[in-house]
């Protein structure tokens, strides 16, 4: 193991441009987020966000868990519906 020793300044640099650094990332990902909240979602995607299969989700929509809207035979949700969904189990 190697050990590597830095003046405290340059370290409080350090820290500064990391804190920036994650701050940068963190805007990029609330627009990325923002920007995901104004589509429809299929299951698919869902199944993805949740990291379920096609039986769960069937079962969340047959429990009533989950608001759909089928539109030509096929299953959409609301993004805010499945953030919602997130929460309640995270929370609850």
């Amino acid at each position: 193991m190697e050990i590597v020793s830095i003046e405290k300044n340059t370290f409080e640099q350090m820290l500064n441009r990391f804190e920036q650094f994650t701050k940068k990332v963190d805007t990029l990902c609330d627009q990325g987020e923002e920007k995901e909240m104004r589509q429809w979602l299929d299951s698919q995607d869902v199944c993805m966000i949740l990291n379920i299969g096609k039986r769960k989700l069937q079962y969340l929509r047959n429990s009533r868990k989950i608001p759909y809207s089928m539109i030509n035979g096929k299953i959409f949700y609301k993004p805010e519906d499945v953030r919602r969904l997130i929460t309640d189990v995270v929370g609850g």
